[in-house]
């Protein structure tokens, strides 16, 4: 199967950023901006919203993706949510596309353009490349495993912070941890280091990549917020490590929380942070 997905990304990168264009085109920038009040539905709670625009968009891209790479599925957030037991397929022996919608719901919910679509093909639990579309900004990042990671056709490369600068660094909302979880956040809180909430995951990932922010300390592991970003930031040459050290798994059972960082030892310096914190 590995030699199916190798000669599929051969040919078949344009391809899915095609998908994922028409797809925003079609069912997420028509609403931007747009949304009626019966478009806009509560999952867990007020800050965990889906619109019309999620739902559609997915149902498009599943159709699209699937044709594209015969005999493969999709794990989407939407799918998901509708019946848990479709997430086991990350763990299956096909092919697996990760698929977030609209990455940033909240914002894009408040016509805000800090959303994005995020769509990752894995299998085995590993991520062989990602499409990451931030479609009200028109920036398309790509990156393909052991290829490298592009922005608008442009090399990605995520550098290293500037010595004895503070550490710019994206933490988890608060709502989406436990107790444990924010104690070890709370490492991120010290002298040298610039913590702010996230936003959308996955343009977090991006600003990495590109050198924008230092570093992320997540606390949760849903597959279609992060797959796609962690593959753009290590092929942009960061790092990932959850809380023992290791790579993310994005089959799940991590160590949180976790860091995405612009090099080793910026990942290596987060995790003895919420080592502490914790």
């Amino acid at each position: 199967m590995i030699e199916e997905i190798e000669a599929f990304l051969a040919q078949g990168v344009a391809d899915v950023e095609e998908a994922v264009r028409k797809a925003a085109a079609a069912e997420i920038m028509p609403r931007f901006r747009q949304l009626a009040e019966h478009e806009i539905d509560q999952k867990a709670g007020p800050h965990d919203l889906v619109t019309d625009a999620d739902r559609r968009a997915e149902v498009y891209l599943t159709g699209a993706l699937t044709a594209l790479l015969p005999g493969s599925v999709v794990v989407g957030e939407e799918a998901v949510h509708a019946n848990p037991a479709t997430y086991e397929a990350i763990r299956g022996g096909a092919p697996v596309w990760i698929v977030d919608p609209v990455d940033g719901t909240r914002q894009f919910v408040h016509g805000d353009p800090g959303f994005c679509t995020l769509v990752a093909l894995a299998l085995d639990g590993v991520v062989h490349a990602s499409w990451t579309y931030a479609a009200a900004r028109d920036e398309f990042a790509t990156a393909v495993r052991g290829r490298g990671a592009l922005l608008d056709g442009v090399p990605l490369r995520s550098g290293s912070p500037a010595p004895g600068s503070d550490l710019r660094v994206a933490t988890s909302h608060p709502d989406y941890t436990t107790d444990e979880q924010k104690r070890a956040l709370l490492g991120v809180r010290a002298e040298g280091v610039r913590p702010r909430p996230c936003g959308s995951a996955g343009l977090e990932y991006l600003a990495v990549a590109r050198g924008e922010l230092d570093a992320t300390a997540f606390s949760w592991e849903a597959a279609w917020d992060h797959a796609a970003g962690l593959l753009l930031v290590e092929e942009a040459g960061g790092a990932h490590l959850t809380l023992a050290g290791e790579p993310f798994r994005v089959t799940g059972a991590n160590a949180l929380p976790f860091t995405a960082a612009r090099d080793t030892a910026t990942a290596r310096r987060v995790v003895e942070l919420l080592s502490g914190g914790a």
